[in-house]
């Protein structure tokens, strides 16, 4: 699937239907303009087409370099713009975000030394953080109904009376191995940073590594679904504009839906554009006015990676889920035998479940 020299003669299987993409540069150009490498700066880019005539954006793709990109503005930054960003200054603060997030991760109870971390080279992300719109780089303040929202969902959690790990239920969809929701599945992990574009006539596909997800988004130009069916990843209907693929995303189940946003409400429109041989831009705006004072956008790169997506076996190998629970009824038996209350030691159960927090 490596499109670093454009590829001929990919067959690929999709919805049944037996498709032969061969790639031919067309003399079209691209104006990236806001899609550049920072967010901002204007780049030109001729892409090529696919043989029905639609921009191609077909390939495997990775943000690992992204990861730990901070999503908001950070306070050392203040009053700069991620444009101002760049050269030495930019590289140092790439630098320390490598640093940051190996360290996060070292120490007995977290992954063994040189298991994901050497293949992080943070060092290559493009940008100082990721929230391009508003200007300040950060997230809107929320609306007084999502506040309450947000605080009944707490009372309800603590009436309850349950713990954090008193059965799977307890525990969130990510160390379940459900579901990351959307667009939490493409925000770039600790691991499993991998994406796949696959095109159609009429169809986009869009697959990731991280618990195996995948959309089918339509071109065709039908309408979204009844409101009273829901997805965890919404439903995704797609255009094209130019040569940028809009992908509007609506439908939201409540328990998997992005940042705690009402699901009946929130809209997440989606750009992708290719503004090289080897990145397409991803930019991302969400739109909930019962749940944000206004809508607010983050971009981040896509960078081609020629190896195929990693099977990604999360079930299956989803022992962290079985330890967090025997670990809380080792620590019940342990305060049965001793009197001591449950999580008494200081050393409660872990929310670490191989998986990064990122998305949950």
């Amino acid at each position: 699937m490596s499109i670093s020299g454009w590829r001929v003669g990919v067959v690929v299987s999709l919805l049944g239907v037996a498709v032969v993409a061969v790639i031919e540069p067309s003399a079209q150009t691209t104006s990236a303009g806001a899609a550049s490498s920072r967010g901002g700066a204007a780049t030109t880019f001729t892409p090529p087409r696919t043989p029905w005539g639609d921009p191609d954006l077909q390939g495997n793709y990775t943000n690992t370099y992204e990861q730990g990109t901070p999503l908001e503005r950070p306070e050392q930054f203040a009053g700069r713009t991620l444009q101002d960003v760049t050269g030495a200054e930019l590289a140092r603060a790439r630098e320390e975000i490598q640093k940051r997030t190996v360290g996060n991760f070292q120490g007995p109870i977290h992954a063994p030394d040189h298991w994901w971390q050497d293949n992080l080279f943070l060092e290559r992300g493009s940008q100082a953080w990721l929230v391009v719109d508003p200007p300040d780089g950060k997230v809107p303040s929320l609306t007084p109904e999502a506040q309450k929202r947000n605080a009944a969902r707490a009372a309800a959690r603590k009436a309850s009376g349950r713990g954090p790990a008193d059965s799977w239920t307890d525990r969130s969809l990510y160390d379940r191995c459900l579901t990351r929701g959307m667009p939490s599945s493409m925000m770039p992990s600790i691991y499993g940073n991998s994406h796949e574009i696959v095109q159609a006539p009429g169809v986009v596909v869009i697959r990731n590594e991280m618990i195996h997800e995948a959309r089918v988004i339509p071109l065709d130009g039908r309408p979204h679904v009844a409101s009273g069916l829901t997805l965890d990843m919404g439903d995704a209907r797609g255009r094209w504009d130019g040569d940028t693929l809009v992908v509007e995303t609506t439908n939201f189940k409540e328990r998997s839906v992005y940042r705690n946003a009402n699901p009946a409400t929130l809209k997440v429109t989606e750009r992708f554009v290719r503004t090289s041989p080897t990145q397409v831009r991803w930019t991302v705006t969400i739109d909930d006015p019962s749940t944000w004072t206004r809508a607010w956008t983050f971009s981040l790169p896509l960078t081609v990676d020629d190896q195929p997506l990693p099977a990604y076996e999360c079930h299956e190998g989803n022992y962290g889920l079985k330890n967090i629970l025997s670990a809380a009824r080792a620590e019940e038996r342990d305060a049965a035998r001793t009197g001591r209350p449950v999580g008494a030691s200081g050393e409660g159960p872990s929310n670490e479940s191989g998986a990064p927090a990122e998305g949950r």
